[in-house]
């Protein structure tokens, strides 16, 4: 059994850990709010876009369409876009992610496919580095520092366009967890080259219950190609938002999870050590009395 200075300390060093964890959740707490705002803002306009040209693609002629509204007509080669955190301290946030993206690289590999990483965050480079070093291709780290921008998506999206118009990959897709809650982000994927019409899509669009006809200038073929590049931008600056946040709810859920449980172990040590104390007092007044009755 530890002593009283042994004790003492423990729990004096459990007490600061406490603040520690305490503070951290305020801080994300705030952070959450904002980062939950701006997800929120971008949503309409990802999802708007990604119908627009889902109803542009329904109409565009498969020999004039862009090729990253068609794809090579292969899916050889696979490119993993993973959007995780820089710093840790947020719960299964980046395991969850990890380990999904894990799976898929498996399932490529088992089907034959060749596989490349593109990781954004510092803590996805660090648990996929020890198994699957070869494959990555890019890493950005500290890009969303402090709060992710357009310009830092566009910069990726640029990077995974040059690759594309070099051949390098047939098929590209993002991971990123969404934000729910939080107390919950689902790993996401999302298909970005070849473009994926999205469902209900394919359909013209209705005005009164009556199909709806549009005459587009320029042909949509053009639009597509005008648009497509900037969705790519836009889509995986929508991971980066959502991913954010949702950073910042699993570290605020953690961080409240670990104050408590700091709670629960100072109530634990402080009642160890006053039992112990306890003990060693009654143990002091039997050696004084028995030593006053030898007398």
């Amino acid at each position: 059994m530890a002593n009283l200075k042994e004790l003492k300390a423990r729990i004096s060093s459990v007490k600061s850990t406490q603040r520690i964890t305490s503070a951290m959740k305020m801080v994300a707490a705030a952070k959450l709010r904002k980062a939950q705002d701006m997800a929120e803002a971008a949503r309409p306009y990802a999802e708007r876009i990604e119908r627009m040209l889902g109803s542009l693609a329904a109409g565009a002629s498969s020999s004039g369409a862009p090729a990253m509204l068609t794809g090579t007509g292969k899916d050889d080669t696979h490119l993993l876009v993973i959007v995780t955190s820089d710093r840790g301290l947020c719960g299964g946030f980046n395991g969850s992610i990890i380990r999904a993206v894990r799976r898929r690289i498996i399932e490529l590999q088992a089907d034959g496919k060749t596989v490349k990483l593109l990781i954004i965050g510092r803590k996805g480079v660090g648990l996929l580095r020890r198994e699957f070093r070869d494959l990555f291709v890019e890493v950005y780290e500290e890009l969303a520092k402090p709060i992710p921008t357009f310009e830092g998506a566009a910069t990726v999206a640029d990077k995974v366009t040059t690759m594309f118009e070099a051949g390098e990959f047939d098929v590209c897709t993002v991971y990123y967890n969404k934000f729910v809650s939080a107390l919950t982000q689902v790993v996401t994927p999302l298909q970005l080259i070849p473009f994926a019409v999205p469902e209900g899509e394919e359909e013209q669009p209705t005005v009164g219950g009556a199909q709806a006809i549009y005459e587009f200038e320029p042909e949509e073929e053009k639009i597509l190609a005008a648009l497509l590049p900037k969705n790519l931008s836009t889509q995986i600056y929508r991971a980066m938002l959502e991913s954010f946040a949702g950073e910042q709810g699993a570290r605020m859920t953690a961080m409240d999870n670990a104050t408590r449980n700091a709670g629960d172990m100072i109530n634990s040590l402080s009642i160890t050590y006053n039992r112990t104390r306890q003990a060693q007092i009654t143990k002091e007044l039997i050696e004084i009395i028995s030593g006053a009755e030898a007398l």
